[in-house]
């Protein structure tokens, strides 16, 4: 349910946050602004897409917006025009959050701790074996997060013979050109994501998903992905996109407007943004 007390208006004092993405959604906009509303707080959230990223974060600096996140495919791209590097991006060259402080722009990783925290929630056993699709910004954000949470077999199955093999080498993980079984099948691409070219395709075969003892799906749109579908069909534990994207976002709104949110109020923020 939407917050009874929400804000019927915006005046020069309201902070503007907004995100940049490929395939701008609902989720994140709705996500941020149940929460200002809820806490009460002066600040209203956009999502917007872009074909030139210098010029829309030359806009973030000059118009004094307070907070940027950042989706695929900008999360690389981005590094060169931000000010300031902090440890989670810095770490995995992967920026996913951008803080205007008084015109200097600061960078930070909000999707490494999602995945790390999410991980150490589980069920799931450090001795299995892991697959990743993906070799882009949140591959590598899911890929540090595993070893740092003690994934040591992995696979990265990446097709792009350049970046696929530098990652799977920075974390000691083997690499592959084509998808390969594990005990933990995780996919960090827009396959399965609403509206692209994939949506109703899955990056594992059904027998690669059959044999797996978990599954972990980084696409928030839609919450049920095919992998994630198929997934529950084959009885499998899994993890979804829409509980990495809450975690993460959670941590932005965090960084944005120095309130931490209560649990039931992130729950409550998630299940809105969905609708």
């Amino acid at each position: 349910m939407a917050p009874a007390h929400a804000r019927s208006f915006l005046d020069r004092e309201t902070q503007l946050c907004m995100s940049l993405s490929g395939r701008p959604s609902n989720i994140g906009t709705r996500f941020h602004n149940y929460l200002y509303d809820e806490l009460d707080l002066n600040f209203v959230y956009k999502a917007f897409t872009t074909t030139d990223l210098a010029a829309a974060v030359g806009g973030v600096r000059a118009l004094g917006i307070r907070g940027c996140a950042v989706s695929m495919p900008f999360k690389e791209d981005v590094i060169e025009l931000v000010d300031v590097m902090h440890e989670s991006a810095s770490a995995i060259a992967s920026v996913n959050t951008i803080v205007n402080e008084n015109g200097v722009l600061h960078a930070y990783n909000t999707d490494y701790q999602a995945v790390a925290n999410l991980l150490g929630a589980s069920d799931f056993s450090t001795d299995y074996s892991v697959a990743v699709t993906g070799s882009g910004g949140m591959a590598k954000a899911v890929v540090a997060a595993l070893r740092d949470s003690g994934y040591t077999r992995g696979t990265v199955v990446a097709r792009n013979s350049n970046t696929g093999p530098a990652l799977a080498e920075t974390y000691g993980y083997d690499w592959s050109a084509e998808a390969v079984g594990a005990d933990l099948l995780v996919n960090v691409t827009p396959v399965g994501m609403a509206g692209g070219p994939d949506a109703d395709s899955a990056p594992f075969t059904d027998e690669q998903i059959d044999a797996a003892k978990a599954v972990f799906d980084v696409v928030a749109m839609p919450s049920e992905t095919p992998l994630i579908v198929a997934a529950r069909a084959a009885d499998k534990p899994v993890i979804t996109g829409a509980q990495v994207i809450a975690l993460q976002a959670a941590e932005q709104f965090v960084l944005y407007t120095g309130v931490r949110p209560s649990d039931e109020q992130i729950a409550h923020a998630s299940e809105f943004s969905r609708r």
